[in-house]
């Protein structure tokens, strides 16, 4: 991890030597009492940790914030639910990359078995987004919802949204990748639909199977592009990793 990162009611406590956090500052970074890590309260400042005392008790420090943390991209990635093994490498790259949530739905023709995956109840998949925010060097977390559908989480998300480009100050970008039936390349619309004002990119990315024509017809009726990043087909995280890196270099942050 490059930056250790607490709740905000830690930040003022001693951490215990049984905590990971503390065998990883004391057994991987060889921080001694005097010396400081990086450190940061999740989704609030990251700063220095100056340690002050190692005891039974734990590591005791001083926190002192300097950053804001580096705050989470505009970018809500709508993701057909994968396989269970996918999505601890998902979440650690997207979280990494910064998207600021993440929606995993249901699909059509998607394996229906992998929605009873319990990754999310049992806290592995906060984990993965720690682990992400932490490679990066960012304090602030992705939000993740699940939806049993696409339907359901194209209407959770624009109940209330209007239409980009009629009458918004502040209007979004909304693709859907498909290498079925794309109308251009993610890239060049990236390049010709983003603006100074651009309020939100949503990006959606299909399960293995991809997305029917119920599904495609679901994204059209909200406003998405259909995209495409190539002729091959990838794998879930592979394309979110991939989409995500277009959109940020399209924006100039990378």
């Amino acid at each position: 991890m490059n930056i250790v990162l607490f709740q905000r009611d830690e930040i003022e406590k001693p951490l215990p030597l049984k905590d990971e956090r503390a065998k990883h500052i004391l057994k991987v970074l060889h921080k001694q009492v005097g010396q400081s890590f990086e450190a940061g309260i999740i989704n609030g400042k990251a700063g220095q940790a100056q340690i002050k005392s190692i005891s039974e008790d734990g590591i005791d420090f001083d926190f002192i914030p300097l950053t804001d943390g580096k705050p989470l991209y505009p970018i809500t990635l709508i993701i057909g639910f994968p396989r269970p093994i996918q999505l601890k490498r998902l979440f650690r790259d997207a979280a990494g990359l910064g998207a600021s949530r993440i929606c995993l739905c249901g699909t059509e023709l998607g394996e229906k078995s992998y929605m009873d995956s319990n990754i999310v109840e049992r806290g592995a998949a906060y984990s993965a987004l720690l682990d992400g925010a932490a490679q990066a060097k960012s304090t602030c977390v992705p939000e993740l919802s699940l939806f049993p559908s696409v339907k359901a989480c194209l209407s959770s998300l624009f109940i209330d949204s209007p239409n980009p480009g009629k009458g918004c100050t502040e209007p979004d970008i909304r693709v859907m990748l498909d290498n079925v039936k794309p109308e251009t390349s993610l890239f060049k619309y990236m390049e010709k639909s983003l603006s100074v004002g651009t309020k939100m990119v949503y990006a959606s990315i299909g399960s293995e199977r991809g997305w029917t024509d119920k599904e495609r017809s679901l994204f059209t009726e909200n406003d998405f592009t259909s995209c495409s990043m190539g002729s091959r087909v990838l794998r879930t995280e592979t394309a979110v990793t991939v989409a995500l890196s277009l959109i940020l270099q399209s924006m100039g942050i990378l």
